[in-house]
């Protein structure tokens, strides 16, 4: 499995895997079909928006409705001939803090039929050997308590968990934890 930018020759195959109900935010499965109706009106403009460092993509809609601004970020696909998830990065220039609205530095999902083959552990390993060496000194992700998986996956890249919390109801509410990857 590696990491590719997302580009058009890898489109059919994501959107097979959004046409079987995966959905690349665990928190919104109607992000499916929101991304579906964002193919379907402009398939170039929404592989350019896969990758928006600049935050000049549009505002984010969060589940309760409220618009929010954008910040600089980008996705990378897990790929192994096909679509087998997403990675994304996200993050404010010149500070490790990041707005209440978003929960962490990293978010991953796998499709389902590639789970258990350690890719999230090996693209979350590629992305943050990616990320090594800019201006920030950590990232944060969290996950739910439930979600063991996920806790590993984090764990064996380096994160010590340094908080446990109640997620804010727009984004699903529930016992979170948060952890922390050092980057220097």
């Amino acid at each position: 499995m590696e990491l590719v930018w997302p580009r058009m020759e890898h489109l059919e195959s994501y959107t097979a895997a959004l046409r079987t109900g995966w959905s690349p935010d665990n928190t919104r499965p109607e992000t499916a079909n929101d991304e579906l109706a964002r193919i379907a009106a402009d398939p170039a403009l929404f592989i350019s928006q896969q990758v928006d460092p600049d935050a000049k993509g549009p505002p984010l809609v969060l589940k309760d409705g409220t618009t929010v601004a954008r910040i600089p970020g980008y996705h990378r696909w897990m790929w192994d001939g096909e679509f087998c998830g997403t990675i994304g990065f996200r993050w404010v220039p010149g500070t490790t803090e990041l707005p209440p609205y978003c929960l962490g530095h990293i978010g991953y999902s796998v499709v389902p039929w590639k789970r258990r083959k350690g890719y999230a552990t090996r693209a979350l390993r590629l992305l943050l050997d990616d990320i090594r060496g800019g201006d920030l000194d950590f990232v944060e992700i969290t996950t739910t308590v439930d979600n063991h998986a996920s806790r590993r996956v984090i764990e064996e890249n380096g994160g010590v968990l340094v908080a446990t919390f109640s997620k804010p109801e727009f984004h699903g509410g529930g016992e979170s934890y948060r952890f922390r990857i050092a980057l220097k």
